[in-house]
């Protein structure tokens, strides 16, 4: 394989990551702010951000445990947020599956959501492209973010105090997952998904310790899942 057709993925990777800074880095930020004023001191903050990686789960935990939720819940929670990622790596496995075991271990450390969508994307529209190339095209996409996030956890974290509340860094959570999951929603299956889980969250608001978002996300999963089974059978 030319190492220029390598290099030449790795950098269209990270260009197609570089406009995700717009929402990492206030993100990142975010969570070093939140993470500062909920108790935690800087090594807490940045192990936190270092080995979770992943906003949604961090976010999830952090206000849970500021709610004095018990530990299990924390991390049931937690976990239950980034089972997504378990369906990240099924849908990556067909491409990226027969890479070494090295490269596969560092792709599942560095999955989430904008890799994981550039990537796929790129895949399904040029599945011809080698191994080595797809695992150049995920890196590439990857060094944008995963740096700059760390590095925007450890600004918000140590400068957090002196940023004006006027400011409103929180409008990149919304931003973040809006940017992914639209352009998702192609078929019925996820917009009976994505209707039921807004509709469930909803309804379950009052459950204690956000555990309606669980159910939430268990139920829309299962509305998705038979509407896909309902349309298979049709074919």
């Amino acid at each position: 394989m030319p190492a220029a057709s390598t290099k030449s993925a790795y950098w269209q990777g990270l260009r197609a990551g570089l406009p995700f800074l717009l929402v990492v880095m206030p993100f990142g930020m975010v969570f070093g702010v939140a993470a500062t004023e909920a108790g935690l001191n800087l090594a807490e903050v940045m192990g936190f951000s270092v080995l979770v990686i992943a906003g949604a789960a961090q976010f999830t935990a952090l206000q849970l445990m500021t709610e004095n939720a018990p530990t299990l819940v924390v991390l049931i929670s937690a976990l239950a947020v980034n089972l997504r990622m378990v369906m990240y790596s099924a849908a990556l496995t067909p491409y990226l599956g027969d890479a070494p075991i090295w490269q596969r271990a560092l792709v599942a450390y560095v999955n989430f959501d904008q890799n994981y969508a550039l990537s796929v994307q790129e895949y399904e529209a040029r599945p011809e492209r080698p191994m080595p190339e797809k695992i150049a095209f995920y890196f590439g996409a990857t060094t944008p973010l995963a740096p700059v996030w760390l590095l925007a956890t450890w600004l918000g974290a140590v400068l957090g105090m002196l940023i004006p509340a006027e400011y409103a860094l929180d409008f990149a959570v919304p931003i973040a997952f809006l940017a992914l999951v639209g352009p998702a929603l192609r078929t019925l299956a996820h917009m009976a998904a994505a209707l039921t889980s807004v509709v469930m969250a909803l309804v379950f608001a009052a459950v204690p310790y956000n555990l309606g978002v669980l159910l939430a996300a268990a139920l829309a999963m299962m509305v998705g899942a038979e509407i896909e089974r309902r349309i298979a059978g049709r074919g």
